[in-house]
């Protein structure tokens, strides 16, 4: 892509190849980043909404994404978590979204909290537990089979796990940059 080119209002991004959300970001020094913004909107999109249909599928309709992935992590090696720690592992900065949601986990019977010290540890319930693999067998038959069928090799889906989790650092340093000007 030549800087000339680039710099063209009227340049077409479809026949450079290039499938953007949002041209006017699309920079000449890294248009791939545009690239796979969209790509990322679109995959977590689905994600969310397949997480939600699952959950449903799974017998508890009444959970948002960030509720399912929040079980799911609660649920994670069948330990107790403290709340900075889930909040750090699932990289998110407001503790009142997490709180928020671990209270109504707590309350629908699927998390518990144990108070120790000052801490606050939460962890899944043998309901919460039951859910999760109620869970994981509606993924088993639709997810799992569906990638079985695609052709995607398991080896390039961690490929792209490990790059996208680096890529997420950049994110995260580009944001510290941004909150500091």
């Amino acid at each position: 892509m030549t800087s000339e080119k680039s710099a063209s209002p009227d340049r077409d991004d479809i026949n450079e190849g290039r499938i953007v959300s949002s041209r006017h970001l699309v920079s000449e020094r890294c248009a791939e980043l545009s690239e796979l913004e969209y790509a990322l909107i679109m995959t977590s999109n689905a994600f969310n909404k397949w997480m939600v249909r699952c959950m449903t599928a799974a017998g508890e309709p009444d959970m948002g994404a960030f509720d399912v992935s929040l079980l799911h992590h609660v649920n994670h090696r069948d330990r107790k978590k403290k709340l900075a720690d889930i909040c750090f592992v699932l990289n998110v900065e407001d503790t009142h979204v997490v709180t928020y949601a671990l209270k109504k986990l707590v309350k629908a019977g699927y998390v518990t909290s144990e108070k120790a010290g000052k801490e606050l540890f939460f962890s899944t319930t043998e309901e919460g537990k039951a859910l999760c693999m109620k869970y994981r067998d509606v993924r088993e038959a639709c997810l799992i089979a569906i990638h079985a069928e695609s052709g995607i090799a398991g080896k390039s889906i961690g490929e792209t796990a490990q790059l996208l989790r680096t890529i997420s650092s950049l994110y995260d340093t580009a944001a510290r940059a941004a909150a500091s000007l």
